[in-house]
């Protein structure tokens, strides 16, 4: 028979974005809040390198850079591995 892992509390939390407020659901109120606030500064700075004043444009750019910097890291970390492998 399998055991069931307990589920994990869902905490509500309020938190704000690029002075838009969500309410969310959450398991890690830490780790969401370093993810808001990575994306809030993403946000914000694309805000001020572009022309644009809209919120929805500038959250796809900063999706865009953030999808960016994602997919350099696991270049990055596949790479190591690689290496890692070729020396074992």
């Amino acid at each position: 028979m399998k055991e069931e892992k307990p589920v994990a509390e869902m905490k509500r939390v309020e938190v704000e974005i690029f002075g838009e407020v969500y309410r969310l659901r959450t398991e890690d109120p830490n780790g969401l809040a370093k993810l808001v606030r990575m994306v809030d500064s993403t946000m914000k700075s694309i805000a001020q390198n572009t022309r644009t004043f809209a919120g929805s444009r500038i959250a796809v750019l900063a999706a865009l850079k953030i999808a960016e910097d994602y997919v350099q890291l696991k270049k990055d970390y596949d790479e190591l591995i690689q290496l890692l492998d070729e020396n074992k």
